[in-house]
């Protein structure tokens, strides 16, 4: 096997949240009555931490409402919006695959911890996991490179030439980059091509396919 320490992001790379998030995101935009369109395709919010997201969508650095918007949409979503997430075809299987086969699969993403707890207990996941980390909800680990250097510490000590971190923007390139490790990015998540090839990672797959034969080789 080329990696046998497989550190996963979640969003984009082990499930496609978008309706949840996009629809979280829409619902606190209205709370604080900002005006915003429904057909405007949000899906370049998936991926960097809440805040900046919201540092744009608002037009504002003002950390009050900043934290006023972020606590609007987790009241909707941690109740509906984590749950309307689907699994990509064909994860599931490879996840079981490679643990089979003796690999160990971390979680390494900025969502909060809490949140992705519930989602890989939701599909059934969590089980294959030895290491589930995210960011906590006062914003701690919410870096990927920080974030990535923790689930590092939690890990069996192992070679970093057999570690990869697999994600689908360049957050998980430069995290990666920042603690030594490879990365593969994957073009089926919400990175476009060209997001991910400014990053060069040292993998690009197009689909959940082509990642399992990378990694089964």
């Amino acid at each position: 096997m080329r990696y046998d320490v497989l550190l996963w992001d979640l969003d984009g790379t082990l499930t496609d949240p978008k309706e949840g998030i996009t629809r979280s995101v829409q619902f606190a935009l209205n709370r604080l009555n900002y005006p915003f369109s429904e057909t405007d395709d949000l899906g370049w919010i998936i991926g960097p931490p809440l805040k900046e997201s919201f540092k744009i969508l608002l037009q504002t650095l003002d950390e009050t409402l900043l934290d006023r918007a972020i606590t609007i949409y987790r009241e909707r979503y941690q109740k509906i919006g984590l749950y309307e997430n689907i699994l990509y075809p064909g994860i599931m299987e490879l996840i079981v695959q490679l643990k089979e086969k003796g690999c160990r699969h971390l979680l390494a993403t900025s969502k909060p911890r809490v949140f992705a707890e519930k989602i890989l207990q939701h599909f059934s996941l969590d089980s294959y996991f030895s290491v589930i980390m995210g960011s906590e909800l006062n914003g701690q680990f919410v870096e990927k490179d920080v974030l990535i250097a923790e689930v590092l510490k939690k890990a069996l000590a192992g070679s970093r030439s057999k570690t990869v971190m697999i994600g689908d923007r360049s957050f998980d390139v430069q995290g990666a980059r920042a603690n030594g490790i490879d990365v593969i990015s994957v073009g089926y998540g919400y990175g476009t091509i060209e997001e991910l090839s400014s990053a060069s990672p040292d993998f690009i797959v197009p689909s959940v396919r082509d990642l399992g034969i990378l990694l089964s080789s």
